[in-house]
């Protein structure tokens, strides 16, 4: 008998299957929200929130990471429930997530009971939402990403607590994204996902490479915030980097086999946009969110650019095998074969 969910009593279908199945049957398809909120402006050990929720069809759970930096140090939980028959409702132990406004506004909870914050906010956007094309990787014949994503900067407003002490999010700055598809992220060579704020604009950009440096995919936008003179976002075309990890003294530093003395991020990189625009943009800033064994991390970083824009920005960077990178392979099999 086919199992179906309250979900599939909508006109929502898009294939002949219920909605708890999906296109290719993968232990890494997955589909997720991602929120990331932090002050408009750097200062010090400043405090970085990391949310997501994600539904994971192999295994039949959802789950939430809260991650981030709070009162200078790294923090990180898991929360997970299994489906139990509902794979929809947007709430895994003590988080949930509730798109109010589709595209405008987001409310995000997590109880009292979770070890690391408390959490009571409201994203609202700031920009339009960008969605970017898929995306494909393969090493030989297996899939090692095949995803669909979007992005959208907002503000964020609310309280969150974390050790007993009730802090503010006041007009914080961020960025969220939603993305499904497969993605195995210990195969991955190396990716960046940046998200650079600005009064008047967000530029985002989701950019993969070869170990040996050569491009796979490169999509993203500049965005003009609505609370200015908005209006609809502007592609990239071409994203160039030059950054080096830099280690507690500001030097720079390998990230070696595990990333142990990676204690920031420095550099310049280039946005180049349809029409011809280009966006040049430098900063430094501290390691925000370490990923372990997955290699690097996010960096919450103080940008400039090449006009005398001062900004805010969070730049992922991640991977198993990169020759600047992550120059030790730490996996097997990677792309492209």
């Amino acid at each position: 008998m086919t199992e179906l969910t309250p979900a599939d009593e909508g006109l929502i279908h898009q294939v002949p299957e219920p909605l708890g199945r999906v296109s290719h049957h993968h232990p890494h398809w997955r589909e997720s929200y991602f929120f990331v909120a932090h002050p408009p402006e750097v200062t010090g050990d400043a405090d970085v929130v990391i949310l997501t929720l994600a539904t994971h069809p192999a295994r039949q759970v959802m789950d939430s990471y809260q991650m981030g930096r709070l009162g200078g140090g790294h923090v990180f939980a898991l929360h997970e429930r299994p489906w139990g028959g509902d794979p929809h409702t947007t709430v895994a132990g003590p988080v949930s997530i509730d798109v109010v406004e589709p595209y405008r506004t987001v409310h995000l909870q997590v109880g009292d009971e979770s070890p690391v914050s408390a959490l009571d906010v409201t994203f609202t956007a700031r920009t339009e939402a960008y969605g970017l094309r898929r995306g494909t990787m393969r090493w030989r014949d297996e899939v090692v990403w095949d995803q669909s994503h979007m992005v959208q900067a907002g503000t964020f407003n609310g309280t969150y607590t974390h050790n007993g002490e009730v802090r503010t999010m006041d007009g914080w700055w961020g960025q969220r994204d939603h993305s499904w598809g497969i993605r195995d992220h210990l195969r991955c060579p190396m990716w960046m996902w940046l998200a650079v704020q600005f009064d008047d604009e967000m530029l985002a950009v989701w950019h993969w490479e070869y170990a040996n440096g050569a491009p796979v995919y490169t999509d993203g936008c500049a965005a003009p915030a609505t609370t200015g003179a908005g209006g609809a976002p502007v592609p990239v075309v071409r994203f160039d980097h030059d950054l080096t990890f830099t280690a507690a003294d500001g030097q720079p530093t390998s990230w070696g086999s595990d990333g142990a003395g990676v204690a920031g991020l420095a550099g310049t990189v280039t946005f180049t946009l349809a029409g011809g625009r280009q966006v040049i943009i430098t900063g430094d800033g501290q390691l925000a969110a370490p990923y372990g064994n997955r290699g690097g991390g996010q960096f919450l970083l103080s940008v400039r650019d090449d006009t005398g824009r001062a900004g805010v920005a969070i730049y992922e960077v991640t991977g198993a095998h990169h020759h600047r990178f992550f120059p030790e392979a730490r996996a097997m099999r990677l792309p492209p074969g």
